[in-house]
């Protein structure tokens, strides 16, 4: 058997895992306090940047920030780029399917117990897929005993995030749930590398390299666009509005609308009850009919004086009969 080391980098690997999957966690759960105070469509948006946020940063790039650290001596590591990426695109469904049964499931345990056990199998999945793209001169197993350990561990932490995603308001207490979580997420990873377990390979096996990359070439660009892009969203996020101000502007609005629908009713009932009177005449005040100065006047007949005719009746004068 070949001695693994997952420590190749001493203590910077793990350190900058756990600073990630936290930054990852905080973005997931802090999308989860928004997603509660809307409902419908905007719900659904806010739960699927919680799961982007947790799914990728959170696990996938904490997951691969670790495995740079992983090395066996002798020999060169590259990863398979197809598999590489169906493991991150895993790890964001799982956690969305997760999210979902428990932003829109009934109130319960039961939606919170099947979503935490899906995000933690998927976790695992996404782990040891990961683990699947992995490419060395040599043959890599693993003991079931930590397997298994890994999989609890992953279940236990997927929904210990869903209970803090549903209770947690403030900024101080998912700042908190966030290094708990980057706790669950760093010990599944390093539980299920303790399970590693690496032989020579026989004589003339050679590992395909096809559709593959170094960590160098491939993994460290990813990782680090990935990081700059939640790192971005981080801010969106500090900069929108939080979950009670969220709450407070759409009761306020209610209150405006009710107050004016309220006023509006009121108006036409006093129309309709008490209708505005006249206004009475002054002295001197025009009224309709009345001659204005200035105002044209139909000049009226005089008796005995000449009379206009028309196009059928001739005109008739005063010596006329």
């Amino acid at each position: 058997m070949i001695h693994v080391n997952n420590f190749s980098n001493g203590a910077l690997n793990p350190v900058l895992s756990y600073l990630v999957s936290c930054v990852g966690c905080f973005l997931g759960l802090r999308c989860t306090t928004r997603a509660r105070a809307y409902q419908g469509a905007a719900r659904a948006r806010w739960l699927a940047l919680a799961a982007l946020a947790i799914g990728t940063t959170g696990i996938w790039v904490m997951h691969f920030i670790a495995m740079l650290g992983f090395s066996i001596p002798g020999e060169s590591i590259r990863y398979n780029v197809p598999i590489t990426i169906l493991s991150m695109v895993i790890a964001v469904v799982v956690v969305g399917i997760g999210t979902f049964i428990v932003g829109f499931g009934r109130a319960g345990n039961g939606p919170l117990v099947l979503g935490g056990t899906i995000i933690g199998l998927g976790v695992a999945s996404m782990h040891y897929l990961g683990m699947g793209a992995v490419r060395v001169q040599a043959s890599l197993s693993y003991n079931p005993g930590l397997v298994a350990a890994s999989v609890i561990i992953a279940v236990i932490a997927g929904t210990a995030a869903l209970w803090m995603a549903l209770r947690l308001d403030s900024i101080w207490s998912t700042f908190i749930a966030s290094l708990i979580a980057g706790v669950a997420v760093n010990g599944m990873h390093y539980t299920g590398m303790a399970a590693v377990q690496a032989h020579a390979a026989a004589p003339g096996v050679v590992a395909s390299t096809a559709d593959t990359a170094s960590a160098s070439g491939f993994l460290l660009p990813l990782i680090l666009g990935l990081s700059t892009v939640g790192f971005i969203f981080s801010a969106v996020i500090a900069l929108s509005p939080t979950a009670a101000e969220i709450v407070e502007e759409d009761q306020l609005m209610k209150r405006i609308g009710q107050s004016q629908a309220a006023r509006s009713e009121q108006q036409a009932w006093q129309a309709r009850t008490n209708p505005a009177p006249r206004a009475p005449v002054q002295a001197g005040q025009y009224q309709p009919g009345q001659y204005q100065p200035g105002q044209y006047q139909p000049r009226q007949a005089q008796p005995g004086a000449d009379e206009p005719g028309s196009l059928f009746r001739p005109r008739r004068t005063k010596d006329q009969p």
